[in-house]
This record gives C-alpha cells, sequence and structure tokens, in this order.
C-alpha cells in the first residue's frame, strides 16, 4: 500500500455513518454501549478527541480517547476486519499516544480477554494488565 494512500486525521460530523459501519463491524457498536453522535461531540467537547484511519478516502479504523482530569482513556480502537494486518494500526496506536501522553495523564484502555489481537498491540506499546480488576457499569439510569 502506497503512504500517500492512508492517513490518519481527526473525526468530522459527517464521517459517523461510516463510523458506525466500523464499530459494528469490528463488535464495538452494540447499542447498549450509548456511543452516538452526540456523545462522540460531547466528549470531544469535554476535552476528547477521535482520530479515524482514511485508506483510499475510505473510512478503515478509529480511535477514540476521553480524558477526565485524572486518567486519559482508550476506546474503539478499531480497524474494519479486511484491513487487519497490513500494519495500518501502527500510523492509529502512535498517533492516538501521542496526542494522550501530551494531555499528560496515565492512560487506562480495556479489551476483551478473548480478543488476542488487540491484546498483543497494547502490549507492544507498552499497556500491561491490571491484574485481579473487573469491570462493573451500571448502564440503565
Amino acid at each position: 500500500m502506497a503512504e500517500n494512500n492512508y492517513h490518519v486525521r481527526e473525526f468530522k460530523t459527517a464521517d459517523f455513518p461510516a463510523l458506525e459501519y466500523l464499530w459494528l463491524e469490528t463488535g464495538l457498536g452494540e447499542i447498549e454501549r450509548g456511543d452516538g453522535l452526540e456523545v462522540i461531540v460531547k466528549t470531544i467537547r469535554a476535552g476528547g478527541l477521535l482520530l479515524v484511519l482514511i485508506v483510499d478516502d475510505k473510512l478503515v479504523g478509529s480511535s477514540w480517547m476521553t480524558q477526565d482530569g485524572r486518567r486519559v482513556y482508550m476506546h474503539h480502537f478499531s480497524i474494519l476486519p479486511d484491513y487487519q494486518g497490513l500494519g495500518l494500526s501502527h500510523m492509529l496506536m502512535n498517533t492516538s499516544l501521542d496526542w494522550m501522553r501530551g494531555v499528560g495523564l496515565p492512560i487506562k484502555l480495556e479489551v476483551h480477554e478473548s480478543n488476542e489481537v488487540a491484546r498483543d498491540l497494547y502490549l507492544k506499546y507498552g499497556f500491561t494488565e491490571l491484574n485481579g480488576y473487573r469491570v462493573y457499569m451500571i448502564r440503565e439510569l
């Protein structure tokens, strides 16, 4: 793949339909997550960033980062299955980490235990597992 055929840029609201498709295709788009356009815009206004990976004018990847003044959180790091294994994750991860390190807070993410590919990628970039921790949520308010 030629270098000039792909790049990482900030999310635009017009990207949402393609982003929603990406998240559905990669198992991140369940309706109960509540990650619609309104929530994305709200988190960006609160100091977050959503990056998208573009290949030949097609949105094929995302990295959504939020922060709460205590930590920076990485959410929905994903690449469409047909574009996985091409080394594209490295550009997206490096751009994401540059931004998160610039915030100057510890970085946290969650990944499903069955997602070995993602876990291996995160380990390569210095993330470590918080042994003994489980994630709990209340989704319905």
